[in-house]
C-alpha cells in the first residue's frame, strides 16, 4: 500500500521558513507528478505547488509565487516544499499527493492525484 508521509511542519513567525518534507514508502514516486496542497480551516483545499516526474517542471499558486520552492529527490523518494517569507495567510494543513498515473502532467487540481498524506500543520503566528 502506497504511503505517503509529510513531515517538516511546525509554528513560525510571519517572516520565517519552513521546510516541508514529502516521503514515500513501499512506493516510487520517481516520474510521478507531485503536489502540495494546503487546507486551511473553513476553507477549501488549494494547490500549492506541482512538480514533474523528473523535476524539469514547477508550477505554483500565484498567492505563494516567489515565496515557495518545489524541488525533489528521487533518489531519496522525497518530494521537498521551501518555504520562505512565511504569512499567517499560509497557515494551514499541508498535505503532498502523488498522480494516479505516469502520464498525468503536473497540475494544481487535486482531482489528478490519487495517493495523499496524512498532513502536517503550518502554523505562522507571532
Amino acid at each position: 500500500q502506497v504511503q505517503l508521509v509529510e513531515s517538516g511542519g511546525g509554528l513560525v513567525q510571519p517572516g520565517g521558513s519552513l521546510r516541508l518534507s514529502c516521503e514515500a514508502s513501499r512506493f516510487s514516486s520517481d516520474y510521478y507528478a507531485v503536489g502540495w496542497f494546503r487546507q486551511a480551516p473553513g476553507k477549501e483545499r488549494e494547490g500549492v505547488s506541482c512538480i514533474s516526474g523528473y523535476g524539469g517542471s514547477t508550477y505554483y499558486a500565484d498567492s505563494v509565487k516567489g515565496r515557495f520552492t518545489i524541488s525533489r529527490d528521487n533518489a531519496k523518494n522525497t518530494v521537498y516544499l521551501q518555504m520562505n517569507s512565511l504569512k499567517p495567510e499560509d497557515t494551514a494543513v499541508y498535505f503532498c499527493a502523488v498522480a494516479a498515473t505516469l502520464a498525468t502532467v503536473p497540475t494544481l487540481s487535486s482531482g489528478a492525484y490519487a495517493y495523499w498524506g496524512q498532513g502536517t500543520q503550518v502554523t505562522v503566528s507571532s
